[in-house]
């Protein structure tokens, strides 16, 4: 019993750690880059006063829910194995199907989904309205929860059928399965990454192609030069739900999907629209796809590995006041969640980091089949001042939460390279 009364102590660290982490850089006034008035990467010379106040407010309120919900999410765990839930949803699913191991799997998931779905509600409900009192979202409160429902279903869908397979794994290997289930998922994600865009997203949005003929001309015109295997571009309805601008190339081989927002299409010229095409081009010319997938692979199969370690640990210390017999018992998913999702907290800042360095290269690359940097710095400043982003964050919070480089870093990087062009000398890197 003095095992199980620790879990109350801990979740209880685990919130304070969180909301005292969420206060820090809520009340942070720290910048990454220190840009003087007047020049284009300061916020000032894209954005009132007022603008500015906003940004910074909506930025600092969402990156603060962030690190609430990192320990939240723990807590939840926790609590689905403490309180006994996992255990019962094990029941349920094995009295549902006694002889069926894919039965009993999708039991379980959908009644663990369910749970956590239902206990994180408030909070994602929260972070909704913050989105659109800040006039971020655009969705109404039927469309929100019409698309929260989707994800239920997509989710619980393409999640019992890994779940299963890991079941499967180990099961038969219990030494070495996290090896055998890591090998399984690399045909997984690379026919994920395959069909997203011409299976999954369809599910969210409507795509057609691009109305703007000589948009759109231009557009390909550009893909062509970059060799980019695409003969159309499609518009998303994306304004039925948001106000903020993007763009993006995705798929492989036959399935390379260029993709601009409605709402980019609005709010952007011709040659702003260009420059944001010759970046995203530059990410598929640059096969950073392939890398994001190999980085993923790689830290799936460090994160597996130390899983693996750890798991027989927790649950020998723990199992029985869990209700856990094994580690291929399906109620220990949580446990295994639990550890997966504070190993990827804890990786997340090398993998920004990478992804960062790819997202300054894809805007060399724009510079470069563009020959437009000034086009670039207004389409950051749009971007900063139309979707909230805040140009200037804190340290910590690019750190763990920055994918892109600032964008003041991406704007001062973009004056570096007009300068470059103007001289004609070779391109700055970095």
């Amino acid at each position: 019993m003095r095992k199980l009364n620790w879990t109350l102590p801990i979740c209880a660290l685990i919130l304070l750690a969180s909301f005292w982490m969420a206060h820090m850089v809520y009340t942070d006034t720290s910048q990454v880059t220190q840009v003087a008035k007047g020049d284009p990467a300061h916020p000032l010379s894209f954005m009132s006063a007022g603008e500015w106040e906003r940004t910074v407010a909506y930025s600092k309120l969402k990156d603060a829910l962030y690190f609430a919900s990192v320990g939240f999410e723990w807590v939840i765990y926790l609590f689905l194995l403490t309180a006994g839930l996992s255990s019962r949803f094990r029941d349920t699913a094995v009295r549902a199907f006694k002889r069926s191991s894919f039965g009993q799997v999708a039991v379980y998931t959908a009644l663990l989904q369910l749970a956590i779905t239902l206990i994180e509600l408030p909070l994602m409900w929260f972070r909704h309205m913050v989105d659109v009192n800040y006039g971020i979202s655009t969705m109404t409160a039927s469309d929100w929860f019409s698309e929260l429902g989707l994800d239920f279903v997509v989710s619980t869908l393409m999640t019992i059928p890994v779940i299963w397979l890991a079941m499967l794994i180990v099961r038969k290997s219990p030494q070495r399965w996290w090896l055998w289930f890591w090998t399984a998922t690399i045909p997984l994600l690379l026919f994920l990454v395959v069909i997203q865009p011409i299976v999954l997203d369809p599910l969210y949005n409507d795509f057609k192609p691009l109305q703007n003929q000589e948009l759109k001309q231009e557009i390909l015109d550009l893909a062509h030069k970059a060799d980019v295997p695409s003969d159309d571009v499609y518009e998303v309805d994306m304004s039925k739900k948001t106000n903020a601008l993007n763009a993006y190339v995705n798929g492989l081989g036959p399935s390379a999907r260029i993709v601009l927002w409605d709402t980019t299409l609005s709010k952007l010229q011709n040659d702003e629209i260009l420059f944001i095409m010759g970046h995203e081009m530059g990410h598929y010319v640059k096969n950073h796809i392939l890398w994001g997938l190999g980085g993923s692979l790689l830290s799936l199969f460090v994160l597996l590995w130390v899983l693996a370690k750890s798991a027989n640990g927790v649950i020998r210390f723990m199992g029985s006041h869990w209700g856990i017999r094994s580690i291929d018992d399906l109620a220990a998913l949580p446990a295994a969640l639990l550890l997966l999702s504070m190993l990827s907290f804890a990786t997340s800042p090398f993998d920004n980091y990478v992804q960062r360095h790819h997202e300054l290269t894809a805007d060399r690359y724009a510079v470069q089949i563009t020959g437009d940097a000034e086009a670039g710095i207004r389409s950051f400043q749009k971007l900063s001042r139309l979707s909230l982003s805040n140009p200037n964050p804190s340290p910590i919070v690019k750190f763990f939460r920055y994918t892109h480089p600032t964008i003041s870093e991406r704007i001062q990087y973009l004056e570096e390279l007009e300068k470059a062009q103007e001289q004609n000398v070779e391109f700055p890197r970095k």
